[in-house]
């Protein structure tokens, strides 16, 4: 009986885990928008874009596909203006920042 229950923790265990780690991502993701990003581009669904010609986070899925951003993001966000920093995100960064950036579309 204690091995049933232990084996059906188990598997209870395991779907669970893949559902928590994505939300995980996500909320990293959120976080590092709301650190880095949010000073000029809107990161929610809803608000405005502080900075008015800084597009919102939730509509660069129509520009682009959300996962053709990792390479960018991994080689280095260049623009041509001064107001926007250069930004170069680790693997574990870009996971987290393009899991958040899917909850948008």
């Amino acid at each position: 009986m204690l091995q049933s229950a232990l084996r059906h923790g188990l598997i209870g265990l395991l779907l669970i885990t893949p559902a928590q780690a994505a939300t995980t991502a996500e909320q990293r993701g959120k976080a590092f928008a709301r650190a880095n990003c949010a000073r000029c581009h809107a990161i929610d669904r809803v608000s405005e874009s502080p900075l008015k010609s800084a597009p919102a986070l939730r509509n660069l899925h129509r520009r682009y596909p959300i996962e053709t951003l990792g390479e960018a993001l991994a080689e280095g966000i260049y623009t041509g203006h001064t107001d926007m920093p250069a930004f170069e995100l680790n693997p574990d960064q870009i996971h987290d920042l393009l899991s958040y950036l899917k909850t948008l579309e």
